[in-house]
């Protein structure tokens, strides 16, 4: 196909805007793009619209933000719309085979990580978390299942010991949005072959929750590491100390005897909090006291809240 695709682009929060801003640069037209409805947010719970619904507006694309996907008067939309194709990045609800199937080349997806590995709504925390020294995006062809569809395209990148999963989110939305531009240009020269998934390689990457982030420091340094890069910077790792809670981040793990109990501090100076963990001791250089923004550990200190010898969670 020569002539440029009317595209129809499903997604909501900021991963999937690099992918729109690739579509909007790129040869084919995005004729509307889809997104869920503005919601309350802030202390002040005012009513928000989507990033995605802000980068389209800016460019001039009309925003349809239907309260069902499934209704039959948001699939008249799309098909007055006349889409060759659809993509999906990040939309947030499992879309129905009726509209994945409306457009003639069908429904394709971003999702952020190298299937069949983390399928889910998480998959970006949970290869930091799991400690994988690489992930990627994929480019897949959506069916009805969760991520379940055939590769079309996969495109990887290292994790490094400094990557969070902040860092790794904004790195992968940019790689989403190269590597759909470069597999549209694929499909519409017929040079794409899709390529089913191994269920047996599979793994789910399930939405996290706040307790997930409750360090038991009984664990070895190297896990610790991993959840807390994974869980920066939302929903964030923590610890209590003296009743009070603090959320912790940019660990490293230093390898050596322990002879503190776990939680213990066994040394806080300008180059973080040194915790004895269950194998091996957790560097912390930043920290978020409960009610306070997040600071260098040093800051902390010059509070007096936080000592050698002190033990988080005894």
């Amino acid at each position: 196909m020569t002539r440029p695709l009317r595209i129809v682009f499903m997604g909501t929060p900021d991963f999937a805007v690099p992918a729109l801003q690739a579509l909007i640069h790129g040869p084919d037209q995005v004729v509307a793009a889809v997104c869920q409805p503005d919601r309350p947010r802030g202390r002040g719970r005012k009513l928000t619209p989507p990033p995605v619904k802000v980068c389209a507006e800016a460019a001039g694309i009309p925003v349809l933000q239907p309260a069902s996907i499934r209704s039959e008067e948001f699939h008249q939309a799309v098909r007055e719309l006349r889409p060759d194709l659809i993509v999906v990045a990040a939309y947030g609800k499992i879309l129905p085979g009726s509209l994945l199937n409306l457009p003639p080349m069908g429904t394709i997806n971003v999702h952020g990580s190298l299937l069949p590995k983390y399928r889910g709504a998480a998959p970006i925390q949970w290869a930091v978390i799991n400690g994988e020294t690489e992930t990627g995006v994929t480019i897949m062809q959506m069916d009805e299942g969760m991520d379940t569809g055939d590769i079309l395209l996969p495109v990887k990148t290292p994790i490094s010991e400094e990557d969070t999963a902040g860092t790794l989110f904004a790195r992968l939305a940019r790689l989403g949005g190269e590597a759909l531009v470069q597999a549209i240009a694929l499909l519409k020269e017929g040079r794409l072959t899709p390529v089913p998934q191994d269920d047996a390689l599979a793994t789910e990457a399930p939405m996290l929750t706040k307790e997930q982030g409750r360090l038991d420091w009984s664990r070895d340094a190297r896990s610790l590491h991993c959840l807390i890069r994974g869980l920066d910077p939302w929903p964030s790792a923590y610890t209590f100390l003296g009743g009070k809670r603090f959320r912790l981040f940019r660990p490293a793990v230093v390898a050596g005897e322990v002879s503190q109990p776990p939680g213990t501090i066994c040394r806080a100076d300008r180059e973080g909090l040194l915790i004895a963990t269950g194998r091996d001791h957790l560097l912390v250089r930043e920290i978020q006291p409960e009610g306070k923004k997040r600071m260098d550990v040093q800051a902390c200190l010059c509070g007096g809240r936080i000592h050698a010898g002190d033990r988080f969670d005894a």
